[in-house]
């Protein structure tokens, strides 16, 4: 299980969580994952992004699978993890950091949605504090992930 901050695009007519809602409704379990099939504009802003990343925060390991791009952090403060599928795009943290730890993993994860959402056009929405990702505070962020990562070592270790 992760922490999860969830990018979209947003369709004019449309507001954030009727975009997610549509998501949603679309969702089978059942079915296949859909192929990735990028277009042009979506492809150069995956190319910004892991530019600007790997420039701003430092090395990365990406992989390019059937049904996403995806990106992994190397080194300190720990593993954070960028899906991308054109229209949408994830940040996952693992729950494993509290205090210092925690905030330094929530400030990098927010740093990489931010250059997403420059880069993209995505919006970014952090439904586990309930805040956008654009004015959003990394350290309430960080209270969560160390709360639930806490928990979870007492609970399931």
């Amino acid at each position: 299980m992760t922490y999860d901050i969830m990018l979209v695009r947003i369709p004019a007519d449309s507001t954030l969580h009727e975009a997610v809602a549509r998501l949603d409704a679309d969702f089978d379990p059942d079915a296949d994952l859909p192929l990735l099939r990028l277009t042009d504009g979506q492809r150069a802003a995956w190319d910004r992004i892991l530019d600007r990343v790997s420039r701003e925060i430092g090395a990365v390991e990406s992989v390019e699978y059937l049904y996403s791009l995806m990106f992994e952090t190397v080194g300190p403060p720990g593993r954070v993890q960028f899906d991308y599928c054109g229209d949408t795009a994830n940040v996952e943290v693992a729950y494993r950091h509290a205090g210092a730890g925690a905030s330094a993993v929530m400030e990098l994860a927010y740093r990489i949605a931010r250059i997403a959402e420059e880069e993209s056009g995505l919006t970014g929405y952090d439904f586990e504090v309930d805040q956008p990702v654009r004015t959003g505070d990394p350290a309430k962020a960080a209270a969560r992930l160390g709360a639930v990562s806490d928990w979870a070592q007492q609970h399931l270790s």
